[in-house]
């Protein structure tokens, strides 16, 4: 029996909402199965160490379009898959199912869109495993891992270990970084922090404002490491503070509690899946009522971040 799996979203968040329902299938067919995923979700380092999985097949620009599609035919048909789950509504990917030869197709309604993304996950595949399932992802990372993450960087109980997300995919889902930094300034005064940055390579503007601002002393910037590097360091702090950005998402899949600032993504979607992720959203919005165009960024307040912080420290 081979097994394939179809989850075509492009973030790191995305992948991991869809975790408990990849090793479901997984369960199910008693089998490891071979994902079809983009490059951008990062699944191959964050599926490192779990076991559900055969192989990763990547969708990239040479097979991710119509362009590509002959090529990406003839490189599932050449796997002789016999069942394919496709967690989207579209028509392309269940014809290149078609072509590819595989009998058994299971998949969203077709030209599905607009769904709360992980209820449609969980409706959809609790139809194909006769069972009711958590939404809860959990990551698994060994425990060397950890172990040597935690000797690395000196993490230990006399400070708070906390995580600042202040990355993000673009402007407008990103809280200021002087907000971060004032807020670490108060966390810091209120008890002994050290301060992991989760930001990318791209974000070096901002991560040069933390590194000359007051509280550079007590951070540790991460814009070099990998995910696989980066993953066992969440997994020995405290908490995440930050924008909703794939650091979140990792957090609150390893079992961190996670304050998740929503200004201008969907609240609901993003946050509610895990009893981890805490929103704040901006003044006037609620959680359901927050999404893409909301534009609150002007609208949380450094005060409302702190208070739910220190809740979660002390």
């Amino acid at each position: 029996m081979k097994v394939l799996v179809i989850q075509q979203r492009y973030g790191i968040g995305d992948m991991l909402i869809f975790l408990p329902y990849l090793k479901a299938i997984s369960e199910k067919n008693n089998v490891k199965i071979s994902l079809l995923a983009k490059k951008t979700s990062r699944s191959s380092e964050l599926f490192k160490d779990e076991n559900f999985l055969e192989e990763i097949i990547s969708l990239d620009t040479s097979n991710d379009r119509i362009s590509g599609f002959l090529k990406l035919s003839k490189e599932i048909k050449k796997r002789k898959f016999d069942k394919v789950y496709i967690f989207n509504g579209s028509i392309r990917y269940r014809f290149l199912s078609i072509i590819a030869g595989i009998k058994n197709i299971y998949q969203y309604p077709l030209f599905t869109s607009k769904d709360v993304i992980y209820q449609t996950a969980k409706v959809f595949t609790e139809t194909q495993v006769g069972k009711a399932l958590s939404t809860e992802p959990n990551l698994f990372l060994k425990n060397e891992q950890i172990i040597k993450a935690k000797d690395t960087y000196n993490i230990n109980d006399q400070t708070k270990n906390i995580i600042l997300g202040i990355s993000a995919s673009g402007p407008t889902k990103r809280w200021d970084v002087e907000n971060y930094i004032e807020l670490a300034s108060q966390l810091n005064q209120h008890k002994k922090c050290k301060f992991f940055i989760a930001a990318g390579k791209n974000d070096l503007e901002i991560i040069d404002k933390i590194k000359s601002s007051k509280i550079s002393s007590c951070c540790i910037t991460m814009e070099k490491l990998s995910i696989s590097n980066i993953l066992p360091i969440i997994k020995n702090c405290n908490l995440y503070i930050g924008n909703d950005t794939g650091f979140m998402h990792m957090s609150a899949s390893l079992g961190i509690k996670s304050i998740g600032i929503f200004m201008d993504s969907p609240a609901y979607s993003y946050s509610s899946y895990s009893k981890y992720i805490v929103p704040i959203v901006p003044k006037g919005e609620t959680v359901k009522s927050t999404t893409h165009d909301t534009l609150g960024k002007d609208n949380i307040s450094l005060e409302e971040v702190f208070i739910s912080a220190k809740k979660y420290l002390d």
